[in-house]
């Protein structure tokens, strides 16, 4: 199938067609049936959709007829670029399948539950911010200063592995910040203020400065063929950019060892940052694992 094909139809048609191809492609079959429970459409509507399907990608479905489905093609061939996180989230969760309460997992895994969530309440007073380009007036809980009231400007959400964070200019501080959504309570949209100039993301150093990391076998770990193998690497090196103002947080989730001289110790460890110079100058490089200011004196 073209992607000139695709465009042809209509949007409710590629969604249909994609879920065509994730149930095949993933669980080896799919019936009529199942088209019409996901979709809601007529038995004909879900006929035309599946003839469509083995028309435009005639290998990838065979009929079987005594089970009645179409079932994985012998010469199978994507039409749909999935990325896989999305793959996995459907496989585990179902997700994009219907209202919550419905959804249901197609296989079997076991996914570690976060410890913390913010409140859906908040994260939609944040989120309407965000998009609505407005402040955000809040109280913050800080653990180094306690309650305060501060007016924030908001542009993008931060995942650092363990909770949510919330990007924003602080006006009480002057600066851009990370702060935990957890934290934030009588979140008030201020739909009728402007922003400043100053206060808007492209003015965020940190924000909008890509750093070029290089991350190589830990040379202290055994088998580093492995790691190789696990990471996908191009002649021993997995070259990564990051935002300047997220790679502490995705370093230590991901365990690298960001000492000058590969110093940390434990089977986590099995990435290693071969240059940490090129961490100079992003603030929340103190959050990477082994990582060492190289302005900090050394004493002896």
């Amino acid at each position: 199938m073209s992607n000139e094909q695709l465009i042809d139809l209509t949007q409710p048609q590629r969604d249909r067609l994609a879920f065509i191809e994730l149930r095949v492609r993933f669980i080896g079959e799919i019936r009529r049936n199942d088209l019409v429970l996901r979709f809601g459409i007529q038995s004909a509507a879900a006929t035309r959709d599946l003839a469509l399907y083995k028309e435009l990608a005639p290998n990838n479905i065979d009929y079987d007829s005594k089970g009645k489905s179409y079932v994985f093609g012998s010469d199978f061939h994507p039409v749909f670029d999935f990325p896989p996180e999305r793959v996995l989230s459907w496989l585990s969760q179902g997700f994009g399948d219907g209202e919550p309460s419905q959804l249901k997992s197609w296989i079997t895994s076991d996914i570690p539950i976060r410890l913390t969530q913010p409140a859906l309440d908040t994260l939609a007073s944040v989120s309407r911010a965000i998009h609505q380009q407005c402040p955000l007036k809040v109280e913050y809980h800080s653990i180094s200063s306690g309650k305060s009231e501060r007016e924030l400007v908001p542009f993008a959400l931060i995942d650092n592995g363990l909770r949510w964070h919330v990007r924003a200019f602080d006006r009480k501080s002057q600066e851009f910040r990370d702060f935990v959504i957890t934290r934030i309570t009588h979140p008030v949209v201020m739909k009728d203020a402007d922003l400043l100039p100053h206060e808007k993301s492209d003015q965020d150093i940190q924000w909008t400065r890509i750093v070029e990391l290089e991350l190589v076998p830990h040379p202290d770990q055994p088998y580093p063929e492995i790691t190789l193998m696990d990471y996908n690497m191009d002649q021993g090196v997995l070259k990564v950019n990051l935002r300047a103002a997220t790679a502490g947080y995705i370093l230590r989730k991901w365990s690298v060892d960001c000492s000058p001289d590969h110093s940390l110790r434990g089977p986590e460890y099995r990435l290693w940052l071969r240059d940490s110079l090129s961490l100079y100058g992003v603030k929340n490089a103190l959050l990477a694992p082994g990582y060492r200011d190289p302005n900090d004196s050394v004493t002896g």
